[in-house]
């Protein structure tokens, strides 16, 4: 199996979200792709994050009818700081005979020697910089010190395009808290979860 992993706050998720899962998914060719919301991002500390049962239960919802995503709550049950490296161990226990594929902005990547052991990420799961159509290709030797030569051009031959969208959940939740629409931005069921729970308000 080719598994995809994708992580972040999604607070709200969105159709930025599900769009570059499902590039991912396809040019990829991933079996699965987790969406694992995090307990608390290490590079959040401070931001107050809507609770996890919210945030898990839109994921949800978002990718109801979709058979090959799927939500794990890892992180969330995990709890305290969530970082990726603890993540990808425990899904190489669960999993230890499939490929793992880290779904990452490219502008993520050219963070990730920044990270709680890169070196062991790139060990663990393939970072896969996912590009907007138009931009270029990132700059892979930022990560010599932490992955090989191999292993990196394994990264540069995974490279994902998707189209240019520019929703961020940070707007859509400044949009609800000013009562303005997000019809179009969200799935109608996420649309509908934050009405009927009073979120961003």
């Amino acid at each position: 199996m080719r598994l995809g992993l994708f992580g972040g706050s999604f607070d709200p998720v969105h159709y930025g979200h599900l769009l570059l899962a499902e590039c991912c998914r396809e040019q990829c060719r991933l079996d699965r792709v987790w969406f694992v919301p995090a307990a608390s991002p290490p590079h959040k500390k401070g931001h107050p994050l809507s609770p996890a049962e919210h945030r898990v239960a839109m994921l949800r919802l978002a990718t109801a009818g979709h058979e090959l995503f799927e939500v794990s709550t890892n992180e969330v049950d995990r709890g305290g700081l969530s970082y990726t490296v603890d993540t990808l161990r425990r899904f190489r226990e669960a999993h230890p005979d499939d490929a793992l594929f880290l779904l990452v902005g490219a502008d993520m990547l050219l963070d990730l020697p920044n990270w709680r052991r890169p070196d062991e990420i790139c060990r663990l799961a393939l970072p896969v910089a996912v590009r907007r159509a138009g931009t270029g290709e990132p700059n892979f030797s930022c990560l010599a010190p932490i992955a090989s030569a191999e292993r990196i051009d394994q990264m540069r031959r995974s490279q994902v395009e998707m189209p240019e969208i520019g929703i961020s959940s940070t707007e859509l939740r400044g949009h609800v808290a000013a009562s303005r629409s997000i019809r179009f931005q969200v799935p109608r069921a996420v649309e509908e979860y934050i009405r009927t729970h009073g979120l961003y308000r």
